[in-house]
């Protein structure tokens, strides 16, 4: 970590010896800072900084600072305020790890994301005797928010009867609904879970497909048994199926039925109809709570004309029991180019 530093006091020497600037036009100085931070637990640090220094490689790519370690401390250069980002991203990982949790290059891309909202109560944190404020256990992990709308989704899975998750892909609505539904599963506050979607092509028509009706409809299933799969252990997924205590299939299946004291995800609600839309909620019963995800600008139906999910959020806004958790790019929590990606499609220019 030495000869980080080292580079480091060649650094602004180094700039005068690049492009000179142009004599005719000259870009504002940002205001420059030099912050430093202490750890307390130096045997922390390996984890921190990750293999070959990737984390802090990663924070200087995003944040545009320079990063530079000696023993258990740190000095962030750069324009303030990405100094002061870097240095809350650099504290909110070690505070992570001191809690016990894994930081991986997703949790990274997470915080950088994060410190870039106003409030970042219970994911940032100086003080870390306490768990997170919002968390889920599973029998494989404990998942905790990874954006501010996550903490807000998170909440209302807790508390409400009835959650609209709205936005973009990559941002978890599907994935913390299932893992909510797995961990009221496992405690036992539900009887069963039952994951659903409409079975809607995007885009494409794929033609007939052979086999039984499982094999028919597994495909348009496949992201909720990804979900399924990360939060418990195969063995039980598969036998938990075979019970009934978990029931994975197409929108169609549900009608006519009554669900209670069950967990139900409609996955790709973008997709249903308004009539749809309205049979499923009909489902509703005693003890159940009902996780309904979609992007309302991805609708891939094959005859125009309004989204079932766009017409039960019109209908449906500040009806108590019913909370509505619009998610933005900025919420997305895959791999940052996919953020990116995202942006570029729902541009201005879109």
């Amino acid at each position: 970590m030495d000869t980080r530093l080292c580079e480091h006091d060649g650094w602004e020497k180094g700039l005068s010896m690049g492009k000179k600037p142009n004599q005719h036009h000259r870009e504002p100085v940002a205001e420059k800072a030099r912050l430093e931070v202490t750890f307390e637990k130096p045997h922390l640090l390996g984890t921190l900084f990750g293999q070959y220094d990737r984390n802090l490689v990663a924070i200087e790519n995003r944040l545009g600072v320079y990063i530079a370690a000696r023993g258990n401390k740190l000095q962030i250069e750069g324009e303030a305020q990405a100094a002061a980002r870097a240095r809350d991203v650099m504290t909110g990982l070690y505070n992570r790890i001191v809690a016990g949790q894994e930081i991986d290059a997703g949790a990274v891309e997470a915080v950088i994301a994060m410190s870039s909202e106003p409030t970042l109560d219970g994911i940032i944190r100086t003080d870390v005797a306490e768990p997170p404020k919002v968390m889920i256990r599973t029998r494989k992990k404990t998942i905790v928010p990874r954006s501010a709308t996550q903490v807000t989704y998170m909440e209302a899975l807790n508390r409400n009867d009835i959650i609209f998750a709205l936005g973009p892909a990559g941002t978890g609505k599907t994935y913390l609904a299932v893992a909510q539904a797995v961990s009221q599963l496992i405690t036992g506050s539900v009887d069963r879970l039952i994951l659903s979607r409409p079975a809607v092509e995007a885009g494409e028509k794929l033609g007939f497909l052979p086999g039984d009706m499982k094999e028919k409809v597994d495909p348009y299933l496949r992201p909720i048994y990804d979900a399924l799969h990360d939060t418990l252990p195969a063995e039980q997924v598969e036998r938990r199926i075979a019970s009934g205590e978990i029931e994975i299939a197409p929108l169609a299946f549900m009608r006519g039925r009554t669900l209670a004291n069950a967990f139900i995800v409609l996955d790709e609600a973008q997709n249903t109809t308004i009539a749809q839309m309205k049979m499923f909620l009909t489902r509703f019963g005693e003890g159940s709570r009902m996780v309904i995800c979609g992007d309302p600008k991805q609708v891939d139906l094959p005859q125009p004309g309004i989204s079932g999910l766009a017409d039960a959020v019109a209908r449906l806004q500040g009806v108590e029991g019913i909370a509505m958790v619009p998610f933005g790019i900025a919420d997305v929590v895959r791999h940052p180019v996919v953020g990116r990606i995202v942006e570029a499609y729902e541009g201005p220019d879109a």
